[in-house]
């Protein structure tokens, strides 16, 4: 991704945190403080501003992305809450604690920002500056860790900057991370706690609150249906149609996913046809992959036929999840 933007510098003055708002209501990346490490911000009911981020990361697939709100009532909007996750939340939010929600049926944020699954990752940070920004935004953010995919986490600003200076719109120049490490990561979705990843709150503490151990996903029932969690790849989405890549010629029956002026012989026979970027923008058209995908899924034919999609940039997640998404299942 070549560095064109002019990434503008804010304070965490009121005039500052407007400002921040006001980038990631209008679909730009923004670098801020947390209590943990910088996060990578977007408006996470956008889904071009979520795709940004999978890009100025260099993110190689499409994980989901911690949703970061700023108050208990902003995250009941999105997620609905088990009596362990109640506890929890009481327990150690605001603070380095993430947990996995199945998400509401009426859930705003973007598909992709959940890579397609019907589980979202919530927190709700310390950091004063972190939630004034979620604040001013006025909606739910999705942001992981300010670095280029593969590098270090950054604890302070000019660590942002090294790597995304003039790949992002702004950036919050606040104090060193207190924590300097990423929020524990916990699952809600059942009766069992799962410890999806470790980090800003101990095992320990946690198990004290619910009175219980933690599971680890190696040893969790239904182990295969765990959701995917940030930092913890455990499944993926797939339609239950069979998505059969690379069509050339559209069989009878078929459903058809395009991507810009690629056409596949016979799509004018298919009753079902979604394009996911008539412009052959990667960016439009991972932000339509999976509403995409269930689109073509509701429509009840047994296959969906998807044209061919370049494997450079955003394309080579796209291809990823469409991979998966064909691969042989029990």
């Amino acid at each position: 991704m070549n560095k064109t933007k002019i990434t503008q510098r804010l304070d965490c003055e009121p005039n500052g945190i407007a400002e921040a708002g006001a980038i990631l209501r209008n679909g730009g990346l923004l670098a801020f403080p947390t209590e943990t490490v910088y996060g990578l911000g977007g408006d996470a009911t956008n889904g071009l501003a979520v795709a940004k981020i999978y890009d100025a990361k260099g993110r190689p697939s499409f994980n989901p992305l911690i949703i970061h709100v700023n108050s208990f009532e902003q995250a009941r909007e999105i997620a609905y809450f088990n009596e362990n996750a109640l506890v929890l939340a009481n327990a150690f939010w605001p603070g380095p604690l993430t947990i996995v929600l199945p998400r509401r049926s009426d859930c705003t944020v973007n598909e992709l920002a959940l890579a397609g699954l019907d589980s979202i990752a919530i927190r709700i940070p310390s950091s004063l500056v972190a939630r004034s920004i979620i604040l001013a935004a006025g909606r739910p953010i999705a942001a992981p860790s300010a670095n280029r995919s593969g590098r270090l986490s950054p604890t302070r600003f000019e660590d942002v900057l090294e790597d995304l200076d003039g790949l992002i719109d702004g950036i919050v120049t606040g104090d060193v991370a207190e924590i300097g490490l990423e929020s524990t990561i916990v699952s809600c979705l059942a009766t069992q706690t799962v410890l999806l990843r470790p980090g800003g709150v101990p095992r320990e503490a946690i198990e004290k609150e619910l009175g219980q151990k933690l599971v680890n996903p190696t040893s969790a029932s239904g182990t295969g249906d765990a959701p995917l969690a940030p930092g913890m790849l455990l499944s993926h989405y797939a339609p239950k149609a069979s998505v059969r890549l690379d069509a050339t010629e559209v069989n009878p029956g078929e459903a058809v996913l395009l991507f810009g002026s690629n056409e596949i012989k016979g799509t004018e026979n298919s009753l079902f046809t979604i394009n996911l970027s008539p412009t052959g923008d990667l960016r439009e058209a991972a932000a339509n992959l999976f509403s995409g995908l269930r689109k073509l899924d509701a429509s009840g034919m047994d296959v969906i036929a998807v044209s061919p999609i370049p494997e450079i940039g955003l394309g080579e997640a796209i291809n990823d999840r469409l991979r998966r998404a064909a691969a042989p299942r029990d």
